[in-house]
């Protein structure tokens, strides 16, 4: 059984994080109703963030992320976005950092129901300390740097593309 899992977190730790129900699709209509559920979690979680528009927002290029509605919903509620240049997973915290530390974790362990898979994961992504999102986005900032030297190739461990 496939259980997909989204999670918004900054170098204090897990901000927001849903489910994506069975059978429903990450459209650009489902993806608004989680930026707006993400939103109220930051006002809620990190009210100075949200007083002083400080946050921004970083996510793939996925259709649902880029639709004129996403970037609609995005513009009338003044939230910035991060840009992430086409063909980089590498730069992604949850590629490199989030969903890996998540899958070592459960590697090998069985689940029978659905409900057994989301009560696990939301423990084991609980359980994940501070430091470990902060030296993640240690490193999202070197690969940044990365990125930027290499004019955007795309590259993956230490080997550019």
């Amino acid at each position: 059984m496939k259980v997909m899992l989204l999670v918004f977190f900054d170098w204090l730790g897990t901000i927001h994080h849903e489910f994506v129900p069975r059978g429903q699709t990450v459209n650009k209509e489902f993806y608004v109703a989680v930026l707006k559920r993400l939103t109220e979690a930051i006002h809620r979680k990190r009210p100075q963030l949200w007083m002083n528009q400080s946050w921004v927002l970083y996510h793939d290029n996925a259709p649902a992320h880029s639709s004129f509605l996403v970037c609609n919903f995005l513009a009338k509620n003044k939230i910035t976005i991060v840009p992430q240049p086409f063909y980089s997973p590498d730069l992604a915290p949850v590629d490199f950092f989030l969903f890996p530390k998540l899958k070592s974790t459960l590697k090998g362990r069985r689940f029978d129901t659905t409900d057994e898979i989301q009560k696990n994961s939301t423990n084991e992504l609980f359980a994940i300390p501070k430091e470990a999102f902060q030296k993640a986005f240690q490193s999202w900032q070197k690969r940044w740097e990365r990125c930027v030297a290499s004019e955007k190739y795309y590259f993956e461990g230490d080997k550019v593309e």
